[in-house]
């Protein structure tokens, strides 16, 4: 897997583009990934984690940052879309000061993320392990930055 590209990078690109902030529509996202959060950790708490529910596991892991992520760049008047777009909100990571070795680990999160919806990507238990303990640690972190 190729190093994500900076952020300026995707502006340049037209892929990220600036607008008004949209507060309403951040603060919404934020309580999103507040709801997704919560509910993935009582799903855990509950269920434990298996095979059969790691790859679900996995998603709701990089949904519930993705929604924070998106929120602050509402905040910020930006916007990505089109090919590449979920690259730039892992990329916008390191503007949030997450260190390279979280932003890299979020990027594995998306493609994998990316192979289990188009391509039939299987995590296995040990996988989706990683992602909540990447969640766990990094989603209070983002949370506390965006709100």
């Amino acid at each position: 897997m190729k190093p994500i590209k900076a952020f300026d990078e995707f502006i340049k690109q037209g892929i990220v583009k600036r607008h008004s902030p949209d507060i309403s529509r951040a603060e919404f996202l934020v309580n999103e990934s507040k709801n997704t959060y919560e509910a993935l950790i009582e799903r855990v708490t509950v269920m434990g984690i298996t095979n059969k529910n790691a790859n679900s596991i996995a998603k709701e892991c990089y949904d519930s940052i993705m929604e924070v992520v998106r929120a602050s760049m509402l905040r910020n008047g930006m916007h990505a879309s089109g090919m590449g777009a979920h690259e730039a909100e892992v990329a916008y990571m390191r503007n949030l000061g997450l260190s390279e070795t979280d932003v890299q680990f979020a990027d594995r999160l998306r493609y994998f993320r990316n192979g289990m919806l188009y391509y039939g990507t299987i995590v296995d238990k040990e996988y989706a392990q990683q992602a909540l303990e990447f969640t766990k640690r990094i989603y209070p972190k983002l949370k506390r930055r965006v709100t």
